[in-house]
Order: C-alpha cells, then sequence, then structure tokens
C-alpha cells in the first residue's frame, strides 16, 4: 500500500516515493537547548516520532538525524537579538556549555518519557563547527554572500526565487516591515551564516574569519549534509520553522550544490492552550513535569495528541487530558481482557483491522482514524488472544507500552473512602465551598482528585 504525505514544498498531498527503497534519510529540526521544552514543542517530536514509526511499520529501515542547537539561535529567528545560549547562561550565572549539557539532558530524559524513538543520529551543533565552516567557505567559492566588517552574508538576490516554501513575496515582506531595514544587509531576506565575536563574546572559534561563531540556520544545511549528503527524503519541523529557517537552509544549500535538500518539507502545527496562544505572560508553558505534577503520565499526553492530525492546530485543555487518561486506561483494560478471552476470531476479521488501521497511518498520519479502527478491535465483545497480538502490532505506531502494562488496584483507605463520599453528598447537595474544602484536605494527605462524567476519580 502507498504512502501519502503533505508536502509543503508543493502544497499538496503526494504519494511518497523514496530515493533510495532501502534507507529513508530524515532531517529533524531538534531543540534549542536553553530551557526545559514545554508541551508545544514536544508535540512536534511526537510527530517525528510518529513519522518514524509509521515508516517502519511500513518496511522500511531509517537514517535520520536530529540537531541539538547549543549555540547560535538569536532570541529572533533573523538576525537581530542576543544568542539564546548567552541569554540563559547570564540568567543562571552558568557557563553556556554548562547550560547546554543541562537542557539536552533534560530533553532527552522528556522525549525518552513520552517514549519517543531517538533519531539514529543526533548531531551537536558545537561538535560540528568545522563542518559548518567548510560548508560556508563552499558557498563562498560559489559567490552567493557578501561581507561587512563583522558579518558573511547570504545575498539572496543571486537565486532565481527566494521563499519557494512559504511561497512569500518579499517586496511586500520589505513594503510591511515595521523595523527599520538593516543597513549592513543588501536585501530584507539576507541572512547571516558566520559572524565574528565581540571581545566579550563567549562561544566563538578560530576560523577564516577571525574569532567567530556560525549562523542559526546554517549548522542544519551542513550537518544534513555530512550525514545524508546533498539530496534526501524528508525534511521535518514546525509551521514556526518555515517563513525563515527553512528557507534559509534552502537557500544556502542551493548556494552550496545548486539543490533543495529534501524532497518533502513536512511541518506540524501549533499547539494551543486554552483556545490561545502559549506564553510566558499567561503562565502557561506546560512542562511535563508541570502535567506530571497534576497527575498525567507522560503517555497521557501522547495519547492526547492522537485526537487530531498533526498538520491541525490542536487545542490542550485539562478537560482533554482528563478525557485521554481515561481513554489511555480503556486502552490498557482492553488490552488485557482480550488476552484473557478465548472466543475465536476469523483470519478475515483480524486481516480487515490490518488494512483499515494501515490505509489511516498511510494517509498522511490520519492518526484519529487510526485510533478508531483501534477502539474498534477494543469494543468487539469477542474477546481473543488474536485481537491482543493485533493490538500490539498497532502499538508499533502508536507507542504506548501497552505490554508493559499490569492492571493496578486503586485500593484507597478507609479514611479516604470516608472524606470522597463525603465530598459526593457536598457536590449532591450543591455544597460546593464544602467540596472544595475537602478536595483540598484530600490534596493534603496525598490525593489527586478529578472529576469527570464517569464520577469521581481519586488516585494516589
Amino acid at each position: 500500500m502507498s504512502i501519502k504525505f503533505y508536502n509543503t514544498l508543493t502544497r499538496k498531498e503526494e504519494e511518497f516515493k523514496p530515493i533510495n527503497e532501502k534507507e529513508i534519510k530524515i532531517y529533524s529540526c531538534g531543540p534549542t537547548v536553553y530551557y526545559f521544552a514545554h508541551i508545544g514543542n514536544l508535540r512536534a517530536y511526537l510527530f517525528m516520532d510518529n513519522l518514524r514509526r509509521v515508516l517502519k511499520y511500513n518496511g522500511y529501515k531509517l537514517k535520520h538525524v536530529m540537531n541539538i542547537t547549543d549555540v547560535g539561535h538569536l532570541v529572533s529567528d533573523a538576525d537581530e537579538g542576543e544568542d539564546k545560549m548567552l541569554k540563559a547562561a547570564k540568567r543562571e550565572n552558568k557557563d553556556p556549555f554548562e547550560i547546554a549539557e543541562f537542557y539536552m539532558n533534560a530533553f532527552l530524559k522528556d522525549i525518552d518519557s513520552l517514549n519517543i524513538d531517538r533519531p539514529e543520529i543526533i548531531a551537536r551543533a558545537t561538535e560540528h563547527i568545522d563542518v559548518m565552516e567548510e560548508y560556508v567557505k563552499k558557498i563562498i567559492e560559489n559567490g552567493y554572500t557578501y561581507q561587512t566588517e563583522d558579518t558573511v552574508y547570504f545575498d539572496t538576490s543571486k537565486l532565481k526565487k527566494y521563499g519557494i516554501l512559504s511561497n512569500r513575496n518579499v517586496e511586500e515582506q520589505k513594503a510591511g516591515a515595521r523595523v527599520e531595514f538593516d543597513k549592513n544587509k543588501k536585501n530584507i531576506s539576507d541572512f547571516a551564516l558566520w559572524i565574528k565575536a565581540p571581545e566579550n563574546h563567549i562561544m566563538k572559534w578560530d576560523s577564516f574569519f577571525g574569532k567567530s561563531y556560525p549562523g542559526w540556520h546554517l549548522e542544519c544545511s551542513a550537518m544534513g549534509y555530512k550525514y545524508l549528503g546533498e539530496n534526501f527524503d524528508i525534511h521535518t519541523g514546525g509551521v514556526d520553522h518555515i517563513p525563515i529557517h527553512h528557507e534559509n537552509e534552502i537557500a544556502q544549500s542551493q548556494g552550496f550544490s545548486g539543490k533543495i535538500p529534501a524532497n518533502y518539507w513536512m511541518h506540524v502545527e501549533f499547539l494551543q492552550i486554552n483556545g490561545g496562544k502559549m506564553s510566558k505572560s499567561l503562565n502557561n508553558l506546560y512542562t511535563l513535569k508541570d502535567l506530571q505534577e497534576k497527575g498525567y503520565e507522560p503517555l497521557v499526553y501522547r495519547m492526547f495528541n492522537y485526537t487530531s492530525n498533526y498538520r491541525a492546530q490542536i487545542n490542550f485543555t485539562f478537560e482533554a487530558m482528563d478525557a485521554a487518561k481515561v481513554a489511555l486506561n480503556r486502552l490498557r483494560e482492553g488490552y488485557i481482557k482480550h488476552g484473557e478471552g478465548l472466543d475465536d476470531i476469523s483470519d478475515d476479521e483480524i486481516k480487515d483491522y490490518e488494512e483499515k488501521f494501515l490505509e489511516a497511518i498511510n494517509d498522511d498520519l490520519n492518526m484519529p482514524i487510526a485510533m478508531s479502527v483501534v477502539w474498534d478491535v477494543i469494543k468487539n465483545p469477542k474477546k481473543s488472544k488474536k485481537m491482543q497480538e493485533l493490538l500490539l502490532k498497532f502499538d508499533e505506531v502508536l507507542g504506548l507500552n501497552i505490554k508493559e502494562y499490569k492492571k493496578q488496584e486503586n485500593i484507597l483507605p478507609d479514611e479516604i473512602k470516608d472524606l470522597v463520599n463525603k465530598r459526593n453528598e457536598a457536590r449532591k447537595e450543591k455544597n460546593w465551598s464544602e467540596s472544595d474544602r475537602i478536595r483540598d484536605l484530600l490534596i493534603e494527605k496525598g490525593y489527586i482528585v478529578k472529576d469527570s462524567k464517569e464520577g469521581t476519580i481519586v488516585e494516589k
């Protein structure tokens, strides 16, 4: 069965045709490790993981590279502001290399908690400065740059068209700019490749340009070339990468080799919080640790993401997380019940489920439809080990680790049961102040209380 992906480059869904059937080559934009990843960031890596799992489910082997940005990413995605690593170093009064090591390990721990399959190659920018320098030299040699006193710029006017991914008009962008045009640039869309470091700049390296450091966009092009070659199959990232970072990657690659690096560009949409944006000012930049402290294991967040296609915005609410928690538990219980069953299921029925699941995941990773097939299996009144084995096969894509689940009895002490019963009585009588008082008392005693359509859920 063929696989179809939406390709941002062509702005349409296309049949996936790999360069080499034996091995699919993928590049994914990784994190800038200057702080903890929030759940919006982590959605991108859940999408990346689903893509990996779907390709492997279809029998492909992968060579997948993900970068770790530990230098060069300015506060603005363009060429303004301070390096995010240096800003974090000042915030925490630490060395930027120490900052990078700490938050990279925190990120890797988060993706492991979400059961995200790590790419075959994880490449840190600071370990590839020499690769980036040679890449820049080739772009200079090919005539795509100009230099100022402190910066090597990429000259986008040398391209036939800049903006082929976002399809934006550079002249319209210039006319609508709200900030003064950088006088050092020849064109508004030009960007920094290599930057001479000021005396007090900590992260700098000896190079053809003196003590300097790379521009942010450069690392993905240079490391993609090192590990995957001039042309590879798929490039992934968030929709926020489309207008600047990925356009600049394509520009650099064309300046280096004359080629667009990837044949398929796939982008995941934003996560919203209660229908709005995530922001520090709203205090809603939730991390995985925040969710765990509220009683949600990481795989509940993974389950929540299956309620939407990766190309659609998804709205995070704690009510939706409660529903995902219930759904994950029902899936686990359904898996166990099938394992205990002795009913006879025909091979044709199993094959029908398999075909529907495969059709869904191969249709641009349509996880909501794939999950509807999973629920059909769970709800089947005939219980069979064949169905349990089928769910395990589906879990190769779902990544919910259902095989590791062991049924646990939620046994509450008599004191806690008594408080729960009193709270339920207060709620029936609409005595909300008493209900809240008992809830707070339960929290003090170490129990989380959730009110759902199925009733009150109390957990240690």
